[in-house]
């Protein structure tokens, strides 16, 4: 019997108020923010407009060069990031992540404000909580 799966919204399963940096952030306080909040993704902004985001083997790769003190955000940072709304299904974020082998999304309201980020880890828990049927 084939299950009829609801239409599940990114936003049960994102990270919500991300914490972001400016593109002009410099590589050691962006190292610092990850590394104290537990995060291996930041969204990089231009005032509150999304330019990019970093990931933390960016910061890792970005730390064995010589000129690291002097690396920002906008240096390591990958620009256009994957950006889904709040309301995408879950299904295709996820499929789309995999697809294109994205690490995140980042989720922007309607004036493109980022509100969060929905991370491969917050796919395989919405797996565990769907197989369970927690959802």
């Amino acid at each position: 019997m084939q299950k009829k799966w609801k239409k599940i919204p990114v936003e049960e399963f994102t990270s919500p108020s991300p914490l972001t940096v400016s593109e002009n952030e410099n590589l050691e306080g962006i190292r610092k923010l990850m590394r104290d909040n537990g995060i291996r993704h930041i969204p990089v902004v231009r005032g509150k407009e999304l330019v990019g985001i970093i990931s933390d083997r960016d910061v890792k790769l970005a730390t064995t060069f010589n000129q690291s003190t002097t690396l920002k955000a906008s240096d390591i940072m990958t620009p256009d990031p994957y950006t889904v709304s709040p309301e995408t299904s879950l299904d295709e974020v996820a499929f789309e992540m995999s697809a294109h082998k994205y690490g995140c999304a980042i989720v922007q309201d309607e004036q493109g404000e980022v509100v969060g980020v929905f991370t491969s880890t917050d796919a395989l828990n919405a797996i565990i909580e769907i197989v369970r049927g927690e959802v």
